[in-house]
């Protein structure tokens, strides 16, 4: 969870906004997003939202300018191409993954042995409440290995899992 000093919430409007305390946390962050979200706002909107990636993935990229870290997102529907962007992660020094594993939560032995090889840590991200939904959804193959998980939030739970990388320092609550 977050340290004690805890994160500023900041209300403007009807806007919320979180501001991360100066302590160390991690510089160098990878958001990999899974098959059919490049999808978003136009596909089943009743679970995923209409937000689409590029709108989710330009408010991270402005959220992590104004915590001075670099942050890259990706996005593919091959499990092999996702492996191997999870793998070259370790050479370019990636200190923390955000990744919405999306279908491949329930199927993908691959994409986890690859998150477990190179021990960045990381945080599972789901749009939906995966828990609320199919049964077969409520059994991933990573939440056992990741630091979090957020599910159910919509496309504020990649900014809220930002958040938390900003102010990761290693340590499991």
């Amino acid at each position: 969870m977050f340290p004690e000093s805890g994160p500023v919430w900041m209300f403007r409007g009807s806007e919320t906004s979180v501001t991360a305390p100066k302590m160390p946390g991690a510089k160098n962050i990878l958001v990999i997003h899974g098959p059919n979200l490049n999808l978003l706002g136009a596909r089943e909107t009743r679970h995923y939202g209409r937000d689409t990636l590029k709108a989710i993935d330009l408010r991270l990229k402005r959220r992590a300018k104004e915590g001075g870290v670099r942050l890259e997102t990706y996005q593919s529907n091959s499990e092999s191409e996702l492996v191997d962007r999870i793998q070259r992660a370790r050479r370019e020094a990636v200190d923390f993954i955000i990744i919405n594993p999306a279908a491949y939560t329930h199927t993908s032995v691959a994409l986890r042995d690859a998150l477990a090889a190179v021990g960045i840590p990381f945080v599972e991200v789901h749009l939906s409440n995966v828990f609320a939904r199919e049964s077969f959804r409520r059994e991933s193959y990573f939440t056992d290995i990741a630091v979090g998980i957020i599910s159910g939030l919509g496309a504020k739970a990649y900014e809220l899992a930002l958040e938390f990388a900003l102010q990761y320092s290693g340590k499991r609550g």
